[in-house]
């Protein structure tokens, strides 16, 4: 039975949620008072969009691509969530889909001119940042009111007899329902065995008679409406935009995916382990802030974490091999 529950696998399994739990610790001993309702409500604030983000980012790791313009194409919907939206939605709703059949596009361009897709999305965050920069040349815009109201939704609190009432935060409650989403449509449904195959092995899956190209627009369209969703729930937190408000966003979603045991290579991912590794991030930042450590060194101090366990995970495959 020990063997079992230590065995390389279900370590590697374990370590993104292992990882998480021990931050929260780290958080608790730094601040007790943290670790409550209204806590995690502020500290996990903006896991929502770093999440989907992720999520965004791990389908287009799936069919072995990186997609370097998460952060910009989050941005250019942040800014037309704000002004087109609000103002004339049918124009902003247009603009969304415009933008989740481009992202397709790239997809079916990388497939069929056999192009890098580091370089294709790097190119194209360009072109979201001047997309966004046209829509909204300075920083502004505003909200629309139901997007605000959703991202400050409170949960009802759930009575426990001899606990008193249960006050889950939404952000978790969003966490927990992404994950799901995402896990059931990738690894339990048989067209997600094809989606990850077709990163796996790309050969066996075309004699198959499925399209690759057609998996990698699926794909690809899959990021750019997670990209969507980031956009949206960003903009209800933040209320109003700036073309670069999601700069970050890029590393932040590779970062995710890798500290929740996915692989660049392979279609080894994992939905659930990339939304764990996305609220990590999330909650490093606060931790960093309780060490005191000035934000110009936190970003590094983000990657000292990812380093360390990605180390873990090196060890725990040096153990046994992967399945």
């Amino acid at each position: 039975m020990i063997a079992t529950v230590l065995s390389p696998k279900v370590l590697r399994a374990a370590l993104p949620a292992l990882s998480l739990l021990i931050l929260l610790v780290a958080v608790w001993y730094l601040n007790p008072r943290a670790i409550s309702p209204l806590g995690f409500n502020l500290m996990f604030n903006l896991a929502v969009p770093i999440a989907l983000a992720t999520v965004a980012q791990m389908c287009v790791i799936t069919v072995n691509d990186l997609d370097l313009g998460i952060g910009a194409y989050v941005g250019f919907v942040v800014c037309v969530a704000a002004t087109w939206l609000y103002d004339t939605p049918l124009l902003g709703i247009a603009a969304l889909i415009g933008g989740i059949v481009l992202y397709m596009a790239v997809g079916a361009l990388i497939h069929v001119r056999n192009l890098p897709s580091i370089v294709v999305t790097l190119g194209m965050s360009f072109v979201w940042l001047g997309l966004a920069i046209l829509v909204l040349p300075t920083p502004g815009g505003k909200a629309p009111e139901w997007l605000a109201a959703l991202m400050k939704y409170k949960p009802p609190a759930i009575p426990i007899p001899g606990w008193g009432d249960l006050q889950i935060p939404f952000p978790i409650i969003a966490a927990v329902v992404i994950a799901i989403v995402a896990h059931v449509l990738l690894m339990r449904t048989s067209y997600g065995s094809i989606l990850r195959g077709s990163g796996g092995n790309p050969k066996a899956i075309e004699r198959a008679g499925w399209s690759l190209l057609k998996t990698k627009v699926v794909m690809f369209g899959a990021a750019g409406f997670f990209g969507m969703l980031a956009g949206l729930a960003l903009i209800g937190l933040t209320t109003s935009a700036q073309a670069n408000v999601a700069e970050r966003y890029t590393l932040l979603s590779i970062a995710g995916v890798i500290l929740g045991g996915g692989y660049f290579v392979g279609g080894r991912v994992s939905p659930v382990g990339a939304v764990i590794g996305a609220m990590t991030l999330t909650l490093s930042l606060p931790f960093l802030t309780f060490l005191k450590i000035p934000p110009d060194w936190q970003i590094g101090a983000q990657g000292a974490i990812l380093i360390v366990v990605l180390a873990l995970r090196a060890i725990i495959d040096r153990l046994g091999p992967q399945q």
